[in-house]
């Protein structure tokens, strides 16, 4: 079993390991296919396809293993790393410490909103956009939305989603708002006065890549969604009598049949159920 960190206790060798890690999985090919999966999963409610990973109850489930596989191959390449985790609740500043020179680097300068600082920056050769809708083949960031400021998620914003004791409910998408954790954490259940929350506003406030469907092109990505999946834990430890809704695959003549997981539906691109993702003992632990 391994530990996956706070990046803000990691080492600087540490930080070294994981960011050439990163680089070598971009060089071999491997990192460009894990952002084309995550490209091709990201189905929103308007197709009326099956949505496993983003906007119904299975973004929790399908995560875990998208980062377990990513990580595998991380850890075939250096055993000594894992996939360090942000918790923007408390680092929310675009000159927190992953945004320095010897982490992800910062965000992208005015104009084209590139990103000239850190292992990632274009300009050093080692990492080259090649999947995604946009043009430009650089790495792109636009910290805090300085135009039009945007806050990354409050404790308290957090609190109100891991209060929710019921894990998703119908319609099952980001709709849902007669309750529903699921919802709430993955942002959009906002109050009316908001767009976003949670997990969706912080792809906002980094903003470039992160934006869309691509956004795994941003190594920032990674470090988000295991503090994702840590919070999921947290979850599951304080309603430890709720558990993954929907149990059962929905009732014929449900618009929704076909379009979500229940517990023990095989979730594309793997075959894994998300009752065989609840947990992680035995693989990895947060400290």
């Amino acid at each position: 079993m391994y530990t996956r960190q706070n990046q803000k206790n990691l080492t600087s060798a540490q930080k070294k390991r994981f960011t050439a890690a990163l680089l070598e999985l971009k060089r071999n090919g491997v990192y460009d296919e894990f952002v084309r999966t995550h490209g091709t999963y990201f189905v929103p409610d308007r197709e009326r396809k099956l949505r496993v990973g983003h906007m119904s109850p299975s973004f929790f489930p399908w995560h875990r293993r998208y980062l377990l596989e990513f990580e595998q191959r991380l850890r075939a390449v250096d055993p000594q790393v894992s996939i360090p985790y942000w918790d923007w609740t408390t680092d929310n500043s675009p000159v927190s410490s992953l945004w320095a020179e010897d982490f992800l680097g910062g965000t992208g300068r005015e104009g084209d909103r590139q990103v000239t600082t850190g292992p990632f920056a274009y300009e050093r050769g080692n990492w080259t956009v090649t999947v995604g809708v946009s043009e430009a083949p650089f790495l792109t960031r636009n910290l805090g939305r300085p135009a039009s400021p945007i806050a990354l998620p409050t404790a308290a914003e957090l609190q109100w989603a891991l209060d929710d004791p019921v894990y998703d409910s119908a319609p099952w998408d980001s709709t849902a708002r007669e309750g529903g954790f699921r919802n709430k954490l993955e942002g959009w259940a906002a109050p009316r006065s908001e767009r976003w929350r949670n997990h969706n506003k912080v792809h906002q406030w980094i903003g470039g890549h992160m934006t869309g469907g691509t956004a795994p092109n941003d190594p920032a990505f990674w470090l988000h969604h295991a503090f994702v999946d840590l919070l999921w834990d947290r979850w599951q430890q304080r309603h430890p009598g709720s558990g993954y809704l929907p149990a059962a695959p929905l009732e014929l003549g449900d618009l929704q049949r076909g379009r979500v997981i229940s517990l023990d539906e095989p979730m594309p691109p793997w075959g894994v159920t998300p009752r065989e993702m609840l947990g992680h003992r035995g693989v990895y632990r947060y400290e």
